[in-house]
């Protein structure tokens, strides 16, 4: 059955979307096989206690996992398809016009669907096909292929029925202007990161001018990723986040998140009032 905990919002093409969802990066495949069953049950918990988006990307390398949680649910009876809400990503390597449509595809028969509910560039620039090429300072090479050719190449997936909506994550206002300036199919969300470190104001107003829904992602300031900076570990202990959480009886982690859907909903509230 659908979750009457979840809270839903609306893109600029009419889609409701549950605000709050859970994320599956370095949730990896290639941990051990003996922790693939504890993978999968952790999934099926969030379902059981009301979790309804799944964000999801080729690049985590666990799709098929999801896939097997999301698709052993339905078949319990639990929810059904149009219930569960699927995010997932294009990877850097695969933005050429005529790869896109090829690695959705390939997205859909690692999660066993017919179609995801949110179809992302991942990052806005393209990396050689060649995975392992990089330059004399290791770094990966660019593709040289303009993002512009990428979208239309999405466009073409919600055509055929691939994906209900397509989005842009990592997108400076620069970049989300060209794209709007060439889309006959707008983005609905431009997915950054977003705490209280980094509260992206300029682009959520930005975003919000423009009927674009901006989504968070590493909410408690993920300090493993690699541009992370030393300070980003102190966000779960931040001394005003301790002090929320002890006069509201929460936990620090719950602020946070609060923190993330009350921006959400600020922004939609003003948004209705222009």
């Amino acid at each position: 059955m659908a979750s009457n905990l979840t809270k839903m919002v609306q893109f600029n093409n009419g889609q409701l979307y549950p605000i709050l969802g859970l994320g599956t990066w370095q949730a990896s495949s290639v941990i051990e096989d003996s922790a693939h069953t504890t993978f999968i049950n952790s999934i099926k918990s969030a379902i059981d206690i009301g979790y309804r988006h799944f964000d999801c990307a080729a690049i985590y390398n666990n799709e098929k996992l999801v896939g097997k949680a999301i698709n052993d649910k339905i078949s319990e009876g639990v929810i059904k398809r149009d219930e569960i809400f699927i995010t997932s990503k294009l990877w850097n390597n695969k933005h050429r016009f005529e790869l896109v449509e090829e690695a959705l595809k390939n997205t859909l028969n690692d999660l066993c669907l017919s179609y995801v509910d949110l179809y992302l560039i991942h990052w806005p620039f393209g990396t050689s096909e060649d995975s392992n090429a990089t330059d004399s300072e290791g770094r990966l090479l660019g593709s040289g292929i303009s993002y512009l050719e990428t979208w239309k190449a999405m466009e073409g997936c919600v055509q055929k029925g691939l994906t209900k909506s397509i989005v842009v994550s990592n997108f400076n206002i620069k970049q989300l202007k060209d794209i709007l300036e060439i889309a006959t199919i707008k983005p609905v969300v431009n997915q950054v990161e977003c705490h209280p470190y980094l509260t992206q104001n300029k682009l959520k107003v930005f975003c919000d001018s423009n009927g674009i829904l901006l989504t968070g992602f590493a909410p408690l300031g993920s300090a493993k990723r690699s541009w992370a900076g030393p300070e980003e570990d102190a966000i779960l202990n931040d001394p005003i986040v301790k002090q929320l959480a002890d006069m509201y009886k929460k936990s620090n982690a719950q602020i946070l998140i609060k923190f993330q859907v009350i921006i959400v909903l600020y922004y939609l509230f003003i948004s209705n009032c222009l």
